[in-house]
């Protein structure tokens, strides 16, 4: 069937972007998956079988497909790990070692529009490389239709993707075989000229993105590197940088005497048929509202009715508290309510953290600094959900400056705050842009 739709699509449809380079017109090949490349066997080593020491072969494993490695692969920039030297590779057929030109397949994953990720080989220096656990490897047959470089973001392009994602099973993990990969339809422009033009374009693009990424991450270790040196050492009471006009040690205190702080009690908490959908009720914040750089995020929220907002006045969130995750893998992580657009409280997993007498964006700079971090690692409770309590929380010893100290270094940080912040939406324009390229340079096929 598949191979019949690909016949009637060729003889009745035409296959074009809707973004062309100058110079070129002509309708693009559409042909099934299997015209174009074959799988090879992949190995199936663990992590445990796997090190970033020493070895003679590297190996891809699915997961780093997922999290870390460019689209465009070359061995020489990205960090993949060895096969253990204690590992025999006896059975490993010289052809099933990766080439230039291969497109590896992650065929696993939890979330949709993960699973079919792929990554194509444009670089391997004098490197031995394998497709390892979870992946697929195809290469192309001979002759070769596709140049080096186009692939990889052909198969990232939304017609491929949509077509992957039906072809998916699975529950709770999805998944896809090399047999339903290759019925899926593939389509290229036959001129080689056309295919460099829309791989350096993309190409290029995909460097400028890393390269603000790589200013995004510099801002933040520029930031790292105040908070280490604008607040006292463990132990001290004396920062090693200080603003001119202030001398003197902080003063130690008990953070339950600058603060109050809030849970959700048991009795009031919400069940299911408490959540409703948005514009129905309040956000309820939970651990994934907020990101690794403490940032709030809402794309992904969970609303409860108005009762239960309204239930429990003492968790109703505003501009200037802190909430911070204290149940659970990822206890400990903050963040600083500004800007609030919509009526919020949190879940059971988090507390409010609400200042009374400490500069409020102090106190989130405060909490989010390793000597606090460390006392919060030390006072958790629980194996499988680790637990801090309001008590313990509360219970804390820190050191503190005069209010106007605390001012001067919540503005120094927010300024370098703003400047990752910008740094941020840059990226994000940059990755829209890109979006909207690869919808435009690859044709749009139902």
């Amino acid at each position: 069937m598949k191979y019949l739709d690909w016949l009637l699509m060729s003889n009745k449809k035409s296959v074009v972007p809707e973004l062309r380079f100058p110079g070129f017109g002509k309708d693009w090949v559409y042909e099934p998956f299997s015209e174009i490349y074959s799988f090879l066997t992949t190995n199936s080593f663990s992590r445990a079988k796997l090190n970033y020491e020493k070895g003679n072969v590297r190996n891809i494993h699915y997961g780093d497909i997922h999290t870390k490695f460019s689209t465009l692969f070359d061995v020489s920039t990205e960090d993949v790990p060895y096969v253990n030297p204690d590992i025999s590779l006896r059975k490993i057929k010289k052809e099933t070692y990766c080439e230039v030109g291969d497109i590896v397949f992650a065929d696993a994953s939890e979330d949709l529009d993960d699973v079919g990720k792929s990554i194509e080989i444009i670089n391997l220096g004098k490197e031995k490389l394998l497709a390892g656990l979870h992946t697929l490897l195809a290469r192309q047959n001979s002759p070769q239709k596709l140049i080096i470089g186009f692939g990889g973001y052909l198969f990232k392009s939304p017609g491929i993707r949509s077509q992957i994602k039906r072809e998916a099973q699975g529950a709770k993990v999805l998944g896809i075989s090399g047999t339903r990969l290759l019925t899926i339809n593939v389509f290229y422009p036959d001129n080689e000229l056309e295919q460099q033009k829309i791989a350096d374009c993309l190409s290029s693009l995909d460097a400028l993105i890393a390269a603000h990424r790589d200013k995004l991450d510099a801002l933040r270790a520029h930031k790292k590197g105040l908070m280490q040196n604008l607040f006292p050492q463990e132990g001290e009471r004396v920062p090693r940088y200080r603003f001119e006009g202030f001398v003197g040690e902080w003063e130690e205190q008990v953070l339950g005497n600058l603060i109050d702080v809030k849970g959700r009690i048991g009795y009031r908490g919400y069940t299911r048929k408490d959540i409703v959908n948005k514009g129905e009720g309040a956000i309820s914040m939970s651990p994934s509202n907020i990101d690794e750089n403490g940032n709030l995020n809402y794309e992904k929220s969970t609303y409860i009715s108005w009762h239960k907002y309204e239930e429990s006045p003492e968790i109703m969130l505003k501009d200037g508290f802190t909430v911070l995750v204290k149940t659970g893998s990822s206890f400990g992580k903050a963040a600083y309510i500004a800007d609030l657009k919509e009526k919020a409280t949190i879940n059971p997993q988090l507390v409010v953290m609400k200042p009374e007498t400490i500069n409020p964006r102090f106190l989130f700079l405060m909490v989010s600094n390793a000597s606090i971090q460390k006392q919060i690692g030390e006072a958790v409770v629980g194996g499988a959900i680790p637990t801090l309590s309001q008590a313990s929380l509360a219970a804390f010893k820190v050191v503190v400056p005069k209010l106007e100290e605390q001012q001067k270094i919540a503005d120094c940080l927010s300024s370098v705050d703003e400047l990752i912040a910008a740094q941020a939406d840059r990226i994000e324009q940059l990755q829209e842009h890109k979006r909207g390229l690869m919808q435009g340079l690859f044709p749009k096929v139902d």
